[in-house]
């Protein structure tokens, strides 16, 4: 019987304690360069992770955070890499449907994409042989679907920074340390204005990570037949590789760019990370869009006439916020007008 996941983690830990000093002739060595973010790429070229260390992805429900994984698992695939999905969320349908919607050849899913859909928590050397087999593809990034549910399963409270530090030492950075990019995609907090950088639970789960934390804001909805788009910003870049290709951004975050999910049809859509442009603001009445939206939300569904009657500015200035809601996604076309989602006058920044 070969050597399994667990003799590979419990043999290191036998044969150099991590309390004996570290050798620093590697460092010292003229040609050493800083990790890279080599993973992944926007349409500039510029990659979005680091190989062999944790990330995360942190928004609200359908706000493109399994998109972007996937985006990057393809871009992984078609250069001839492996890919590791662990998932403790949806089911193996609707990933690898959106695989295939993204162009991902069938045989390249079948043959270099692994999916694990854990049901109990990692405690015996039957599931470390497991998770062992799942790894022999070589994958150049694994993804991790759910932290909050997968915090759970191993008797973990997501709330503690004590817990969020045992599961980062029991998964994330044991698979880290084989090679591959790790990527953990997990929610946020409901309240916008108190989130900060941080992912829903333990302040941990980020101060934790040796790779970069991102959060993504939908701006677009997603769906078919529809272009959607959400702003990445960079909440954390340990390496200190990412921060220079991106552009300041509100909240002392960075912006790195734009997810642009591009639906044709059922089962055909378009995907890309596309780099921030940095041009002369242009005027929006965000303090007036935010009182419109405010009035929506407070009243329900209004009509126009009745939305320029609640709010209090000139009729033709709140006509236009009200419009740039509706191609925001914030607000639906359809009257009376609906609040599809809440608005801030930050969110008209990127």
């Amino acid at each position: 019987m070969g050597v399994t996941l667990a003799d590979d983690w419990s043999a290191g830990q036998a044969l150099r304690s991590s309390w004996q000093p570290v050798p620093l002739a590697p460092v010292l060595d003229p040609t050493w360069e800083p990790p890279q973010p080599t993973v992944g790429r926007r349409t500039d070229g510029v990659g979005l992770f680091y190989p062999g260390k944790v990330h995360t992805i942190a928004s609200e429900s359908e706000a493109g955070k399994s998109w972007l994984a996937l985006a990057v698992a393809a871009d992984v695939l078609a250069g001839g890499d492996g890919v590791l999905y662990i998932d403790f969320e949806d089911d193996e349908g609707s990933i690898v449907r959106r695989l295939l919607t993204l162009q991902v050849a069938p045989a390249v899913v079948e043959h270099r994409f692994r999916y694990l859909r854990p049901a109990e928590p990692l405690g015996s050397g039957l599931h470390f042989d497991a998770l062992h087999a799942a790894l022999d593809n070589h994958p150049g990034i694994v993804v991790l679907d759910g932290i909050t549910e997968a915090m759970t399963l191993h008797g973990l409270d997501p709330l503690r920074n004590s817990d969020a530090a045992v599961f980062g030492r029991l998964l994330p950075r044991r698979i880290a340390a084989l090679g591959p990019a790790v990527v953990c995609l997990d929610h946020v907090t409901k309240d916008r204005d108190g989130r900060g950088r941080y992912a829903l639970g333990a302040a941990h789960k980020l101060n934790g990570l040796d790779g970069a934390a991102y959060l993504l804001d939908n701006r677009t909805p997603f769906g078919i037949g529809l272009t959607g788009r959400s702003t990445i910003r960079i909440a954390k870049d340990r390496p200190g590789q990412l921060r220079r290709h991106a552009l300041p951004s509100t909240g002392g975050l960075h912006w790195y760019g734009d997810l642009v999910l591009t639906s044709h049809a059922d089962g055909f859509a378009e995907v890309e990370v596309t780099a921030p442009v940095e041009h002369a603001p242009e005027f929006r009445p965000t303090g007036l869009m935010e009182r419109v939206a405010k009035v929506l939300e407070q009243h329900g569904p209004l009509s126009q006439r009745k939305v320029e009657a609640l709010v209090t500015g000139k009729t033709a200035s709140i006509r236009e916020a009200l419009t740039l809601l509706q191609v925001d996604g914030y607000v639906s076309d359809d009257t009376p007008h609906r609040l599809l989602r809440p608005y801030s006058s930050e969110d008209g920044t990127p």
